[in-house]
């Protein structure tokens, strides 16, 4: 008796370790669920670390940043788009500013709209083509020096 009591308690603390094992493993969520990624944008200033959101489905694209709380500085949200080409966006429902960076299919930066206004639905053009996006908080691109051209690494991007 002793011993299936033994065993039954070494059972349960390791099935308690495991799934405090998993939970940390599971790291950062977003709205949806999904775990947050890491991105890397390269700039003259140093490599700047941020954890995305991924929108990666037309609905989740279609929805964006609507309706949110502003980003804090190390977030961001990254629209992965099946092809090439010139993109625009708008700020339709987004209460808070944003800077949006479009991205080449090799992780280079295309163009930058800083600081665009929230809650308009004034399309804001891509200037070439992209098949990236990166929303983060309104100043961010100025603050680590972001510029057209800049690498930004993910495993979306193959350089």
């Amino acid at each position: 008796m002793k011993f299936t009591r033994r065993i039954l308690m070494a059972g349960a603390l390791f099935l308690m370790a495991g799934t405090a094992a998993c939970a940390q493993a599971s790291g950062p969520v977003d709205a949806t669920g999904r775990a947050l990624e890491p991105l890397t944008v390269t700039t003259a200033t140093g490599a700047h670390e941020f954890l995305v959101e991924i929108a990666d489905t037309e609905e989740l694209r279609q929805r964006g940043l609507m309706y949110r709380d502003p980003l804090p500085d190390d977030r961001g949200m990254l629209f992965q788009f099946p092809q090439s080409t010139e993109q625009s966006f708008w700020m339709r429902n987004t209460p808070s500013s944003l800077d949006i960076i479009y991205i080449d299919p090799r992780g280079r930066i295309v163009s930058i709209a800083k600081q665009v206004t929230p809650m308009s639905d004034t399309p804001i053009p891509s200037y070439g083509a992209a098949n990236g996006v990166l929303e983060v908080r309104a100043g961010r691109a100025d603050e680590i020096g972001a510029k057209p051209g800049d690498m930004v690494t993910h495993p979306f991007f193959r350089p």
